[in-house]
């Protein structure tokens, strides 16, 4: 409407009041109701034409949308593992740091594994202990054994001498006895031997690794404790939160809440921008919003971030070749803003319904580079435009809340 208000004001009344005071026309006698096409058809068709060229060139340099809203992230609370309900820290919408727990789950079970672990490693804490004893013990075996060794060893030669030298006290019975005795304090020589060896290699490494296996078994049931004790792992706002002592939540079947995330919080706006807009819109561009939440307030905005792909071309493999015009419907320009001022979005809530409009602006083209005068005045035309859409958006925020409570019922 303001385009042809503008427009006809530059082509229909000029051609009016050329005919008027130039032809002596006026309007109920010449020009009326069924000569109006005739007499005017200059200016009308000059209007036309101007007016489509106008909202063509505002709408595509300073592009408008309606979709615009600012995202946030939720975390859904769940524990690793189901459980009862037996304390809870945290009300609905408290806002909760990193760490801090929010409720506990029923920890008999884990408390009773970690004793039993605990008690396990100190087993094998006291085996290792006994250890060094049983250490000396087979060594003192050992040494035992090495000399009884020795006096069968020297009774042997002493009897074996004797009778090399054929003296009748010694019979070769006794040498084949005493032969008997050192083969078998031999034998337990290397019995006690692999005795000693076997209880050092236990209390050396057997019994180590028994303790570390025991240790680890501790930090397993330690963390299993743990995990009765849910904690945030984020900053943010406790949502639905609706937890009462003695329920049963589970990480498949019933979650306890949801944890709004503090970051970025309503200071990042998401845009749904009009394909043909892509070669327009850049980081840097100003904008301005108005949101259904607070709609006489006009916030001014600032393109941060565009999205490099549509989303309409995304794909998963699948069992079925993908058809093409099943994607007719043309996906949108992902445009992110952010407020020039924050203070300005505190009064939105985040995921509020918001439209907006963002602005071509030429000012450093125009004061840095040699134009031709043509561009010059086209580069001009362009920024001035602008004010047009500004203009439009503000009579849509001032008309919103008629829109939406009389209009639409809602």
């Amino acid at each position: 409407m303001f385009e042809f208000m503008f427009c006809s004001m530059l082509t229909i009344l000029p051609d009016y009041l050329y005919r008027r005071y130039g032809q002596g026309k006026r309007i109920g006698k010449e020009i009326n109701l069924y000569s109006m096409w005739f007499e005017l058809r200059y200016g009308i068709v000059s209007c036309a034409v101007l007016t489509i060229s106008l909202i063509t060139v505002i709408f595509y340099y300073h592009p408008a949308t309606t979709n615009i809203t600012s995202f946030y992230r939720t975390v859904t609370i769940l524990p690793e593992s189901p459980g009862r309900v037996t304390e809870i820290m945290v009300k609905n919408f408290d806002v909760v740091e990193p760490g801090q727990p929010l409720f506990r789950l029923d920890d008999s079970r884990q408390k009773a594994a970690v004793e039993a672990a605990r008690s396990q490693l100190a087993e094998v804490e006291a085996a290792i202990a006994v250890g060094a004893s049983e250490i000396a013990a087979a060594e003192g075996q050992v040494s035992g054994a090495q000399g009884a060794l020795k006096q069968a060893t020297d009774e042997l030669e002493t009897r074996q001498t004797l009778l090399d030298r054929g003296s009748n006290a010694v019979s070769e019975r006794d040498v084949e006895r005493l032969e008997n005795t050192v083969n078998q304090r031999q034998g337990a020589l290397d019995a006690a031997t692999s005795n000693r060896d076997a209880v050092e290699a236990k209390v050396t490494t057997l019994l180590p690794a028994q303790r570390d296996a025991a240790a680890a078994a501790l930090a397993s049931a330690q963390a299993d404790l743990d995990k009765t004790v849910i904690y945030a792992g984020i900053q943010g706002i406790v949502e639905q939160f609706a937890l009462a002592v003695g329920d049963f939540v589970s990480p498949m079947l019933r979650p306890a809440g949801i944890l709004v995330a503090n970051e970025n919080y309503g200071l990042r706006y998401a845009a749904g921008f009009n394909q043909i807009t892509a070669q327009v819109i850049k980081p840097g561009m100003l904008a301005e919003i108005v949101c259904v939440s607070n709609p006489f307030d006009v916030v001014p905005m600032v393109v941060t971030e565009v999205q490099d792909v549509i989303s309409a071309g995304q794909f998963r493999p699948s069992d079925q070749l993908v058809d093409v015009t099943s994607r007719a419907a043309p996906g949108t320009l992902t445009v992110f803003m952010e407020p020039l001022w924050p203070e300005q979005v505190k009064p939105i809530p985040p995921g509020s319904k918001c439209a907006g409009n963002a602005y071509t602006s030429n000012h450093d083209r125009l004061a840095h580079e040699d134009l031709s005068t043509a561009k010059y005045l086209w580069l001009h035309v362009i920024d001035t435009v602008g004010v047009v859409h500004a203009a439009i958006l503000r009579m849509q925020a001032l008309l919103l809340p008629v829109q939406t409570l009389v209009l639409t019922g809602h």
